[in-house]
Formats: structure tokens, C-alpha cells, sequence
């Protein structure tokens, strides 16, 4: 082959293999903005139904009484999270501690621990991070022995 033919070969395998890249970075994109899509929907309508509970004068505490789960943890200390420790104030139920991966840089009223951490007993933990549920439960029922529990269950059954 002539070197212009060569170079014009290496153009268009260069020109097809960049094309690849991208397309495979636009489709990872894509799909991560499915996923946050989706976990905002769910924690909207998840905070859609808590308003509706509200409405009509019932509180999360109820669903922690009728299991007589007297002490809890929870999992996820984002606007869910911060949200169902202030509405336990006040109520039967004594909040342990929070856990978050980011336990380092979280600011609460309460302990944040890690999932590493030494996680003392309580009656149940609540994981607020709903559409992450199945693998914060997998890795906390290694770690500890009492229900592991969704908010999203917790606001529907109230």
C-alpha cells in the first residue's frame, strides 16, 4: 500500500473508533440520568404519600409502635432521612444513630456512622435510600441482626 492510502485507512479506522467512544459515553450518560430520574420519581412519590399520611393526622411513629420497634437506626441521611428523624422527635421512638457512606462529612443532631463502623444493636433500621434497598439490606443483614426495613414500606403501611 502507498503511504496516502495508509493514511487515509488510519483516518477512518481512528474516525470510526472515536465515534465509538462517544457513542458509548452518551449512552453511559443516558442511563445515568435514567437512574436518577427514577430514584428522584420514587423518592417524590415515596414524600407524596408521607404528605398525604400527614393529611390525615397520622405520624411514622405509629408504624414503629405497632412493631414495637422502640429504637432505631437510620440508613441515609439525605432530605428523607433528616425528615423522618425530625418527625420522630418528640414521639416514643428513640433514633440510635444515622448511617451514610458519607458519615465523615455529614452534619446531624445525631451520631452518623459508616456501614464499617461497630453499628450498636437496635430493634430495626430504617434505609431511606429506597431505590438502593435490596443492596443496603444485603450488606447490613451481614452486620447486624434485627429488621432492615424501607421507609417507602414504612409511609405505605402507616
Amino acid at each position: 500500500m502507498n503511504k496516502p492510502v495508509i493514511s487515509i485507512v488510519s483516518a477512518a479506522i481512528g474516525a470510526v473508533a472515536g465515534a465509538g467512544a462517544v457513542g458509548k459515553m452518551m449512552f453511559e450518560e443516558k442511563e445515568k440520568a435514567y437512574a436518577m430520574s427514577d430514584k428522584h420519581l420514587a423518592l417524590f412519590l415515596m414524600m407524596n404519600q408521607w404528605v398525604k399520611v400527614k393529611q390525615d393526622g397520622k405520624n411514622v411513629s405509629e408504624y414503629f409502635e405497632k412493631n414495637s420497634y422502640r429504637k432505631i437506626a437510620v440508613y441515609g441521611m439525605g432530605y428523607a432521612g433528616k425528615t423522618l428523624i425530625d418527625e420522630l422527635k418528640g414521639t416514643g421512638i428513640t433514633v440510635a444513630y444515622g448511617i451514610d457512606k458519607k458519615a465523615d462529612v455529614i452534619y446531624a443532631d445525631i451520631n452518623v456512622l459508616s456501614v464499617e463502623d461497630s453499628l450498636a444493636d437496635v430493634d430495626a433500621v430504617v434505609v431511606t435510600a429506597i431505590t438502593f434497598f435490596n443492596e443496603i439490606k444485603e450488606t447490613l443483614t451481614v452486620k447486624m441482626d434485627c429488621p432492615i426495613i424501607s421507609l417507602e414500606d414504612v409511609i405505605y403501611e402507616v
